[in-house]
Parts: structure tokens; C-alpha cells; sequence
């Protein structure tokens, strides 16, 4: 039996418990406060922020976990590059913990491998985002380098834009570093988060890529396969390849596109499971979460299959804490619809509190309308 250090225990970490417990392991679930859905279906669990340098060592020392699997972003990861060297196993690795855990580094890596990103560069202040800005030419797309669910990202359409972008790029940071990265603003068709699957044994393997939609930089509904050019989707392949062998070692990771009518272009990469992949639940023989175990187990993925799938968000619209939920038993009374609420205790608005899910013919119309019959009470 495999002992994990779950560092984040949010609906994604709860999902992974589901699918890690299915195949004999002990997971402690780790976050900054008590009650995460992840914690909810785990062995044990560990409250402290995982910024927090002396109890994150403290928890990898108490608990002696074979594997240390992060589900979040804010982690103080000098701790897992050195722990690594002391034996302990970090998922996939150390570095790509360390590197994607803030958008400038992992954005250098790519472009540093030749693939194609959109024109970036950062800004530590107001003014340095202005003149960033104007190098690059508006309108231009701000993001803190290290962020969750799309937290801070805005689109600045002129000059006038610069400062509430940066106050709300401050607002929505992680971690300690004020910084974001501003980026032209691309003008896609449709983009893609291609899930991408490192094996400890055999070949890097692809799921169908998903189409999403976001608002307020986080997504909102997402379906797989999202249809594209067998060539474009190759170059995809490709990049997702490059990178993901670049970051080494084994699992899932969810690697974004922007498609244009012209190319492909790299977007952002997570080395875990990523909320638009939230549709494989219902979409996929094996989950996105399933294959992330499976991955880092060494098991065997013997085949992928994939059906025609959605998924949509349920959002709270206000604060609050223990919510209720109505409109359950409606989106429910229909065929090839499942719906997953993730048990967060409290609420605030746009904090995403389940998922609908629907499949086969016209799965987003139906994953948006089940979605939209449930109501968050509190």
C-alpha cells in the first residue's frame, strides 16, 4: 500500500482520493483549512498552509509518504526540490512542482524548448506593466505568475485599463511574489486543454482534447472531444510532448492551447489534473483522476475511451457557510446526467461549488441546463 501526501485537498485532490483509495492506497490530505472536500474521503488529513515553510516539512516528516502528490499551485516548493534529494518522491518532480507553480517560469521553459507561445513579458509594478503593455501592443491579456482558477486575470483593452488590471491581478496573487505576466492578447477560434499522460513504463499517452469556455479567467463549461485539424492536434501533441518530457518523471498533466485559424499556440501547463478535465468523469472509461493514479502507481493504462461529454459549473453567488443545494432532483431527471457537489463548507461568490455533467448527443446543452437548476443555499 502507497502512502500520499495530498498537498491541497480541493474538489480535483477529492476526486484523486476517490480513484487513488479504488487502488489500495493511504492518502493524508493536506490544506489551509479544515473540512476540504478532499479531506472528506481521506485516510487522515493535515490543516496548515502549505506557504508555510516549517509545518510543510513537518507534515513530510511525520508522515514519511511515499509518494508527495501536489493538487495546488501554492506551495512552497524549495522544500519539495530538497526533500526530493533526501528520497523522497515528488509527482511528477520537484522541478515541474517548482517551475509551474509560477506562469513565468513555465512559459521560459517552453519558449526556451521552441515552442510556440503567445508574446509575454512581466511586470513588477503598475508602470512597468504599462510599459509592457505598450511594447507588446494592446489590447493585452494580465495574470498574476501564480494564481489559481483563473484568479486575477483581466484584459486590458487600452492604457486606461493598466492600473485596474494590476490592482486586480494584486488582488487575485498567490504566495508572496508580486508579479504578473502580461501577454498579447490572441485572437483563437477555440482552445484546448490536451490531457497528457507520462507513464513510468511505456509510451506518453493523449486523451481527446477538450474544448472549454472561461469567464473571469476561470473556466465555466468545458466538453470533450473538442473536433480540430488531425494536424493541429499533432502539433499539439508534439508541444504537450516536449514539454511534459522536459519537466520529467510520471502522471497527468493538463497542457492548454489557444487554436487559431492559422496554429496552435502553448498556453499554460498544470502537472496534475485540471478543472476542465472535470468532463472525463462522464466522458472517459477512465478518468482523468483514475489515469493520475494509475500513472504515478506504474499501472498499466491498457486503453482510453472517450464518448461525447460535458460538464458546466454550479456557482455560489454570495458568502455563507454549511450551503444546501436545490434543483438537484431536476438536473438529475434527465437521461446521461450526473452531477458532483464537492462539500466546500463556505461560500463567496463565483466559488465554484459542483459540476453537472451530461453525455452523447447534445451533452453541453444538457450539462448547462442541468447546471443551471441547481441553486447554492446558505
Amino acid at each position: 500500500m502507497k502512502k500520499i501526501l495530498l498537498l491541497g485537498s480541493g474538489e480535483l485532490g477529492k476526486e484523486f482520493v476517490i480513484s487513488a483509495k479504488r487502488l489500495g492506497c493511504y492518502v493524508v490530505a493536506c490544506d489551509s483549512y479544515a473540512g476540504a472536500p478532499a479531506m472528506q474521503v481521506a485516510d487522515e488529513s493535515c490543516v496548515f498552509s502549505m506557504l508555510d515553510e516549517a509545518p510543510l516539512r513537518a507534515a513530510i516528516a511525520q508522515h514519511k509518504p511515499d509518494l508527495i502528490v501536489p493538487e495546488i499551485e501554492a506551495i512552497r516548493t524549495e522544500v519539495l526540490l530538497e526533500v526530493e534529494k533526501e528520497g523522497f518522491e515528488v509527482i511528477p518532480s520537484a522541478r515541474a512542482a517548482n517551475l509551474t507553480m509560477n506562469r513565468d517560469r513555465i512559459r521560459d521553459v517552453a519558449m526556451g524548448l521552441g515552442v510556440r507561445t503567445a508574446k509575454f513579458n512581466y511586470a513588477e509594478s503598475a508602470d512597468a506593466l504599462l510599459a509592457q503593455a505598450n511594447a507588446i501592443g494592446f489590447p493585452v491579456v494580465i495574470k498574476p505568475v501564480m494564481s489559481s482558477s483563473g484568479k486575477g486575470q483581466s484584459v486590458a483593452k487600452t492604457a486606461a485599463d493598466i492600473q485596474a488590471s494590476w490592482d486586480y491581478a494584486c488582488a487575485g496573487m498567490r504566495g508572496d511574489r508580486k508579479k504578473v505576466i502580461v501577454e498579447e492578447f490572441i485572437n483563437f477560434e477555440f482552445e484546448i486543454t490536451l490531457l497528457t499522460i507520462r507513464q513510468r513504463k511505456g509510451p506518453t499517452l493523449f486523451c481527446e482534447p477538450i474544448g472549454h469556455v472561461q469567464e473571469r479567467g476561470d473556466y465555466q463549461y468545458s466538453w470533450q472531444p473538442q473536433p480540430m485539424l488531425p494536424s493541429y492536434l499533432k502539433a499539439a501533441q508534439d508541444m504537450a510532448d516536449k514539454v511534459t518530457a522536459d519537466l520529467g518523471g510520471a502522471g497527468l498533466f493538463g497542457v492548454e492551447f489557444f487554436v487559431t485559424k492559422d496554429e496552435v499556440i502553448f498556453s499554460e501547463l498544470s502537472p496534475r489534473p485540471h478543472d476542465t478535465g472535470m468532463v472525463t468523469m462522464i466522458s472517459q472509461n477512465l478518468s482523468e483522476f483514475d489515469l493520475h493514479a494509475r500513472a504515478i502507481l506504474g499501472l498499466p493504462i491498457a486503453n482510453i475511451v472517450c464518448t461525447e461529454g460535458a460538464s458546466a459549473v454550479v456557482l455560489a453567488t454570495q458568502d455563507g457557510s454549511n450551503p444546501t443545494y436545490t434543483g438537484v432532483a431536476e438536473a438529475l431527471s434527465e437521461p446521461d446526467v450526473d452531477v458532483r457537489i464537492f462539500g466546500k463548507p463556505t461560500t463567496r461568490p463565483y466559488r465554484r461549488m459542483a459540476v453537472a455533467l451530461a453525455k452523447n448527443a447534445n451533452a453541453l446543452a444538457r450539462a448547462r441546463a442541468a447546471a443551471a437548476k441547481i441553486s447554492v443555499v446558505v
